[in-house]
């Protein structure tokens, strides 16, 4: 696309995305992501009701009356962004792709954690990591962020979550909240999640069709594999060939689903066709 139809639908973006994180997600985003602890404020006189334990001994002998110690959250966070840009997003059977779903999804979360004056950063993956975007605060950031979302073309189609998730453990050294948006129909990253899952606050948002769970009988077919690129004529009468589709594809959802509890992680399912403003509230009101 030109730059004027890119910006066109940047701001487009920008519009809706960012008035449901002002409206609706700003306050349950912030109760539902802690920050990384209570930091010393202030000592003042103490007033009736606060805790003994806050009794600041040394000021309190000083001025022979009590004073207590104040703390407040160490609010500032880092949102990472791990988005899946492989093949398989660019399917859907209804008014957008997965990719857009996602895209949106990941607008919102930006944004978001930019009310809250929190860092954001992106890594756009498929078979390999294709783009970094170092953590940082602002509104121009979180719109280049959009614009990438939207313009990136990877030079792979396959899948490799395992292979983003190491590239985050090396990038990220301090506790991040981590969002990976992707279909996962992948596997072998379970192992690398759950090291993830130690140092970071990680949720899996999957974004799926509801196509994607059966093959309907429609005679012969030609289907193509976005991510191979092969071209493969199928029998969908034949009820073995629906059968080990649909047991591929739960197989693919049982293991996202175990992954991911067993990491300590949370899980959002969203189709496409579902409002992921209410996925999205409810997990944070869930959370908090």
């Amino acid at each position: 696309m030109d730059t004027k139809e890119l910006l066109k639908k940047v701001r487009k973006i920008e519009i809706k995305t960012r008035r449901l994180s002002d409206h609706i997600f700003g306050g349950e985003y912030h109760s539902t992501f802690k920050g990384r602890g209570m930091t010393f404020s202030e000592v003042r006189q103490y007033q009736f009701g606060d805790d003994v334990r806050s009794i600041d001994w040394n000021v309190t002998a000083r001025y022979n009356e009590p004073f207590v110690k104040v703390f407040e959250e160490e609010r500032e966070l880092t949102m990472m962004l791990l988005v899946d840009i492989s093949g398989s997003e660019f399917f859907g059977t209804h008014n957008q792709f997965k990719k857009g779903v996602i895209t949106e999804i990941s607008a919102t979360l930006a944004f978001s954690a930019m009310q809250n004056n929190d860092k954001v950063g992106l890594i756009l993956f498929a078979e390999e990591v294709e783009l970094f975007i170092p953590p940082k605060k602002g509104k121009s950031h979180v719109l280049r962020i959009i614009r990438e979302l939207l313009e990136f073309k990877p030079n792979t189609s396959r899948t490799n979550i395992g292979e983003a998730l190491k590239f985050l453990t090396n990038v990220m050294k301090k506790k991040a909240i981590v969002f990976v948006l992707s279909d996962f129909i992948s596997d072998d990253y379970d192992n690398t999640l759950r090291i993830v899952g130690n140092k970071h606050d990680v949720t899996g948002i999957r974004v799926y069709d509801q196509r994607e769970k059966a093959i309907p009988n429609l005679g012969l077919v030609q289907l193509l594999d976005a991510e191979t690129g092969d071209v493969r004529l199928i029998n969908t009468q034949s009820k073995r060939v629906r059968e080990d589709y649909t047991k591929f594809h739960h197989e693919k959802v049982d293991y996202f689903v175990d992954s991911f509890t067993k990491s300590g992680s949370g899980i959002i399912h969203c189709r496409v066709d579902e409002s992921y403003v209410r996925k999205l509230l409810g997990y944070f009101k869930k959370r908090g």
